[in-house]
């Protein structure tokens, strides 16, 4: 059963730092209840072309892609997008972290942030951050 999705912050520590909470809380989780968006997976890969060592954090992006499968944005995912890009209209940023609200949303699944403050404002969703 599908319970998490990872934000793309939560995903870039885990590449570089495996901060124990964060591996702890996965450790607590079945195979297949934690996934991360193509949304997330998309930034990821842009920010691997842009890192120092672009075939070292791909292989590390692999590895990752390995224990959390990548969920693609499908026609039902982009009807949540309208309600929580509605209630945030005035808001010009962010428009990535708007599609993972939505699919988290869509999925009615818990997003993984470090960022809870600003995924806060979009209705529906619920948020939990590991690395406190």
């Amino acid at each position: 059963m599908l319970r998490y999705i990872l934000d793309t912050n939560i995903c870039i520590e885990l590449m570089k730092n495996q901060p124990p909470q964060v591996v702890n809380k996965f450790e607590e989780c079945f195979v297949g209840e934690v996934v991360m968006s193509a949304i997330t997976f998309a930034e990821l890969q842009y920010g691997v072309q842009i890192s120092e060592n672009p075939d070292q954090q791909q292989a590390h992006l692999k590895e990752l892609i390995e224990d959390i499968p990548v969920m693609a944005f499908e026609t039902f995912t982009a009807l949540s997008y309208g309600p929580i890009r509605t209630a945030t209209r005035l808001s010009k940023r962010d428009h990535l972290d708007k599609l993972i609200a939505a699919h988290a949303v869509s999925l009615d699944v818990v997003l993984v942030t470090n960022n809870e403050r600003d995924f806060s404002k979009y209705p529906g969703l619920k948020i939990e951050n590991w690395l406190k």
